[in-house]
């Protein structure tokens, strides 16, 4: 196993329903290690390039919309293979395919309200993290 830092993102639906102490909590349960986190509220440019792959899409409003109705919370996790054990706890992006006792299965709602954005390979963990923090926001311990 290798030691892995990634981003998580607590989206708008999360926030908003008062869910980021128990989803933090399954994350801490884990053994995760939490380097950096922080409340921010998105831009529009912030999110044209962290949604470059689908900002051409008609839909594209609605989701800029959804992720600016309030801040979200950025989490930098680290642990050993830390990507996919996130995504696992997560669940699949669609919340209505997530088994019970995924964080997505228990608290998401369709694909855009699906209560968190992980990221999928250490790669976009590297490019998210410099996206989201300044080297200065991820702490080492």
């Amino acid at each position: 196993m290798s030691k892995e830092t990634t981003l998580v993102l607590f989206k708008t639906d999360c926030v908003q329903n008062k869910l980021v102490g128990e989803i933090l909590n399954r994350f801490e349960k884990e053994e995760f290690t939490i380097r950096g986190m922080k409340m921010i509220q998105l831009s529009t440019e912030l999110l044209e390039e962290h949604y470059s792959h689908i900002a051409d899409r008609p839909f594209f409003p609605e989701i800029v919309e959804f992720m600016q109705a309030s801040p979200v919370i950025a989490l930098a996790l680290e642990g050993d293979d830390a990507v996919a054990r996130v995504r696992d706890l997560l669940g699949p992006t669609n919340s209505d395919e997530a088994e019970k006792g995924t964080i997505r299965g228990d608290f998401g709602v369709g694909t855009m309200k699906n209560v968190c954005h992980a990221s999928d390979s250490v790669e976009s963990a590297n490019t998210e993290l410099d996206r989201f923090f300044d080297k200065s926001e991820i702490f080492e311990y």
